[in-house]
């Protein structure tokens, strides 16, 4: 597909190897669990430094010299203990996934796509969606519209959709036909709220184009912002058509018509458009948009129906000939355009619950080729995106960004855990390269691969609280309520958690009275005092579990590396996959979770 962007198989094994390498001796850092940091006297174990000296190395935003050329070289001292941390933060950053080599630039990917054009966004997500959520969107849609274009698709399967935001843009902003499915039928129900607002939003949109030509004023609206229904307030003031009412119920008479129905219950609004200059009004608006995805002179038209333009009349009423030739021809390519529109253009929202296994036909009746995406899939979801694109012919692209890898089932896990939920296919690992190693990761690893370096090293730390909490809570149980082989059963008792009381409690006597109430433990053996004891204890070692959480979000970078180089490899490894890469799409900062893994077939 972009030959100048592609990275061989052999140069991505290379890489895993390496990291693989790495990881066999670091890995022991980002397997511990912070909730054995105080019972296992994790510090000194691992450590022999003062808490205070690696907390000030890992939060210097300086970057570290290059260097080490051995992945063990004078990180550890003759105990194994970590003894320099200026070294380990070299290495950490050396073996991160944006200094592999291995990534695809967005903006090389844009330049192969678009050239020097710039897409013109009519549709500010910024009014429906969080300033994260819009940057996700924005840039993920804008991948997928041009694979699809490339594909020649106009059929996207978002999985794991949740509420829809990326569907629903999909379908505004492209003109793209968007099956968004999600297990949580709460989340579908949220999809098709937002699409009711939408649709809002789209007939206060379409109220203000009609009387642009119809005052003077109308001349300044472009200089209003167009982001909500307040906005549009606003204009209907300056343009002086205070009268219209604008939260006139749809199914009322007036201004909108009923509902176009189309399929699967998605409703567009049908305006009525008689005015002959209705479609350069529109224009004045939204200036000329870039021929970059879309063939037409306005993309708002593709959201009318054929019959909601009266053409003849634009026609009728022109007397020029050249001009009635021009509109003409714009006439045919809108009435094209509009029709392909009205019967692709829409976002079913959907609930089932996807796997590996799940046939295409359980989702759509009338398969076409398609292509499949997820923003932000979580564990084994988007291994089984993959799966899924590899398996179903008519899927011809993949677009996946993942996330939740503390959710990932893996093959060569060795906890008890894993032993009892056995199972197949696995998440991890998924390619045959390092499936033939025996590689695991573990779960705390796994956790570990999701904290978010970007984030911390500019001030906005992990809560650090909540952890030291449950850290000084398991000493408690460990000398109150049970000691060897018992403790051991507790330990692994996987039917009661903790879960979430911080939030809710008041102190850390509260904490641990409402964890111990929860775990079914007898609370009365020990007084307020007693508890309060344990706090001040260990409140001096805090900044000990504080510094080595610094430690593990210094992996994490490389650890998240490793299981999305696994599944580009997967894809390369794919005879039928022309093209594959591994793209950071989103600012870390933003969305930490930023990398998508992009495969299309041949």
């Amino acid at each position: 597909m972009f030959p100048s962007t592609d990275v061989g198989l052999e140069l991505v094994k290379s890489k895993i190897k390496t990291l693989t390498e790495f990881l066999d001796i670091y890995l022991k850092i980002a397997n511990v669990h912070t909730v054995d940091f105080y019972t296992e006297d994790v510090w000194n174990e691992f450590v022999a430094l003062p808490p205070e000296a690696v907390t000030s190395h890992l939060l210097d935003q300086q970057e570290g010299s290059p260097g080490v050329e051995r992945t063990g070289a004078s990180v550890w001292d003759q105990s194994q203990k970590l003894s320099d941390v200026a070294a380990y933060k070299r290495v950490t950053q050396d073996h991160a996934l944006p200094n592999l080599g291995v990534c695809t630039p967005l903006d090389d990917m844009r330049q192969e796509m678009w050239g020097d054009k710039q897409k013109d966004m009519f549709l500010k997500t910024s009014t429906f969606m969080s300033s994260k959520k819009s940057h996700e969107v924005e840039v993920m849609s804008e991948v997928i519209a041009c694979i699809a274009k490339y594909c020649n698709i106009q059929q996207v399967i978002d999985i794991g959709s949740g509420k829809g935001y990326l569907s629903s843009y999909l379908s505004m902003q492209y003109g793209l036909t968007v099956y968004g499915v999600d297990s949580s039928s709460t989340n579908t129900s949220g999809a098709n709220e937002r699409n009711r607002k939408l649709k809002r939003y789209w007939k206060v949109y379409q109220r203000q184009i009609k009387h642009l030509n119809q005052d003077p004023a109308s001349e300044h609206l472009e200089e209003k912002p167009m982001g909500d229904v307040e906005s549009f307030m606003e204009i209907k003031e300056l343009i002086g058509h205070g009268r219209e009412q604008e939260s006139r119920p749809e199914n009322q008479s007036g201004q909108v018509q009923p509902p176009v129905q189309t399929p699967n219950s998605v409703t567009f609004l049908q305006s009525e458009t008689n005015e002959e200059n209705n479609r350069d009004a529109t224009a004045q608006i939204l200036g000329p948009i870039e021929d970059g995805f879309n063939d037409t002179e306005n993309l708002f038209l593709e959201f009318l129906s054929t019959d909601a333009v009266d053409m003849g009349s634009l026609l009728r009423k022109k007397k020029d000939l050249d001009e009635k030739e021009k509109e003409r021809r714009k006439t045919v390519s809108l009435e094209a355009k509009a029709k392909r529109i009205k019967e692709a253009n829409l976002y079913s929202p959907l609930t089932l619950h996807v796997t590996s296994g799940t046939e295409l036909q359980d989702i759509i009746s009338d398969v076409k080729d398609s292509m499949m995406v997820g923003l932000h899939t979580c564990g084994d979801l988007a291994s089984d995106t993959l799966r899924i694109f590899m398996d179903k012919p008519e899927l011809k692209a993949v677009c996946s960004v993942g996330c939740c890898y503390h959710l990932l089932s893996e093959e060569f896990e060795l906890s008890d855990d894993s032993k009892d939920c056995c199972h197949g296919p696995w998440g991890f690992p998924m390619s045959q390269y390092l499936r033939s190693s025996v590689w695991h990761c573990g779960r705390n690893a796994r956790m570990s691969a999701c904290l978010p370096l970007e984030r911390v090293t500019v001030g906005h730390g992990l809560p650090s609280e909540s952890l030291f909490y449950r850290a000084v809570l398991q000493v408690i149980i460990k000398e109150h309520y049970g000691n060897g082989k018992t403790y051991t059963t507790l330990q692994r008792t996987n039917s009661k958690h903790v879960g979430k009381i911080y939030s809710k409690s008041s102190s850390f006597v509260d904490y641990t009275r409402k964890s111990v109430e929860k775990l079914g433990m007898d609370g009365s053996k020990m007084s307020d005092s007693l508890i309060q004891g344990y706090y001040d204890r260990y409140m001096p070692r805090m900044k000990e579990l504080e510094a080595f959480n610094l430690l593990k979000v210094a992996l994490a970078p490389c650890i998240e590396g490793l299981i999305l180089l696994d599944r580009l490899c997967y894809l390369k490894e794919q005879e039928n996959v022309a093209w594959s890469a591994l793209v950071q799409l989103f600012d870390p900062l933003k969305s930490p979770r930023c990398y998508a893994v992009i495969g299309v077939k041949k």
